[in-house]
Parts: structure tokens; sequence; C-alpha cells
């Protein structure tokens, strides 16, 4: 069986989400709106930008707004954002599956612009075949659609695709698409990562024998 490899971004390319969370408090500041850690854990890591206004401002939600009020949030996360580095042990691993001929594409959430911030400061763009962002999808996670279309662009069947995941959208999103699912603890801890298949604290130690005893 041919083997794929899919990542999310934000909390598993980059540990990301403290800016993520940053930003958001100075945004709902701004807009005089509180949320607590356990809503942006369930309702806002992992989601498009579009369902996380939709929460946040409920009736006061329109599309056009959707798209002003995420352009300003992510503006501020790209600003306070400066010094982005890969999870440790991410580049060797990468190399690893890049030497093995193993394809790889990302399915991030986030919108292209972050997309296109996060690949221009760590220089990872030669490690992947295909990258999606919220923009190539109708439906956000944790509808499988991303890493489902991810799987076809790669043409790798889905039971040969596994996905690294922090978020709980994202997780069910890949267990949803018929993937493994390995969770990566930057974002949730070891038991709210339960449903994955695997958790891991970084890629350090993640070896080739792992991914294919979860293919077994």
């Amino acid at each position: 069986m041919e083997l794929a490899v899919l990542f999310d971004m934000d909390g598993v390319i980059v540990d990301s989400n403290p800016y993520h969370k940053l930003a958001f408090e100075t945004f709902l500041q701004r807009h005089d709106v509180f949320l607590t850690d356990d809503e942006l854990k369930t309702r806002v890591y992992g989601r498009t930008n579009q369902e996380i206004m939709r929460f946040i401002f409920k009736d006061n939600f329109s599309p056009e707004r959707s798209v002003v009020w995420a352009e300003e949030k992510e503006a501020i996360f790209r600003e306070l954002y400066q010094e982005v580095s890969p999870v440790k042990g991410l580049v060797p691993f990468l190399q690893n599956l890049k030497a093995l001929n193993i394809k790889t594409a990302v399915g991030t959430s986030a919108p292209k612009l972050n997309l296109d911030f996060i690949f221009e400061k760590t220089n990872l763009l030669q490690y992947f075949d295909a990258l999606l962002h919220a923009g190539d999808v109708q439906y956000g996670k944790p509808n499988p659609e991303i890493y489902l279309k991810a799987a076809a662009l790669l043409k790798i069947n889905p039971a040969g695709c596994i996905v690294i995941e922090d978020s709980l959208p994202g997780v069910k999103a890949g267990l949803d698409a018929g993937m493994k699912v390995i969770g990566i603890t930057t974002t949730h801890t070891i038991k709210e990562l339960g449903n994955a298949h695997l958790v891991i604290e970084d890629f350090e130690g993640l070896t080739m024998q792992a991914l294919l005893e979860l293919l077994k």
C-alpha cells in the first residue's frame, strides 16, 4: 500500500497557537467580546474563520462582515508572530519522508495569506507535494473534505494516509476521512487527544516503523 502523510499547519508544522490566542485576545478586546480558554479550544482552534466569526458574533454575523473581521484578526496574528520556527524534529522527519519518496500535503483551516506567511518564514515548501487552505474547501474541519481532497491530489487511497493534527476538529476530520491520525500535544493534552491512533509531543522519535505500524 502506498503511504502519504498529511499535516495540519497551526500547531503541527509550527507551534503558532499561542500567537493565535494573543491575536484573538487583542481582536476580541477591540470588539468587546470575551471567550473562555475552553471555547477557544473547542469552537475556535482548527476551524475556518467563517465558522469562528459566526460563533463569536452570532446575531451580528454576515459573510461580508466575516471577511473583514477575519482579515483584521489574521493581520494581528502575522504582526505578533515573528519568531517562526518548525516544531521540534519536523525538518529531519520531512527530510526522511522525502528521501523515501513518501508523498506529503498540508491541509489547514487557515487562509492562504497565513499559509504563505508560514511557508515563507520556515522555508519548508520543498518538502510538500500539495498545500490546501480554507479557500480550497466548502466545509471546514471537522468535515473531512480537506483531507479527502489532499489524498485525491496525491493519488493515494485514504486508507493509506496518516494525518497529523493538534486540534479536536482536525482529529475528527482525519478519522472521518478513514485515515489514521497522530495527535500532537501542542494544543491539547494526551487525554484530550485520546481518539487519535497515536499521540506525540513533537516529531523527534517519530519513525517510519511507527507510521507503518499504524497502517497494519
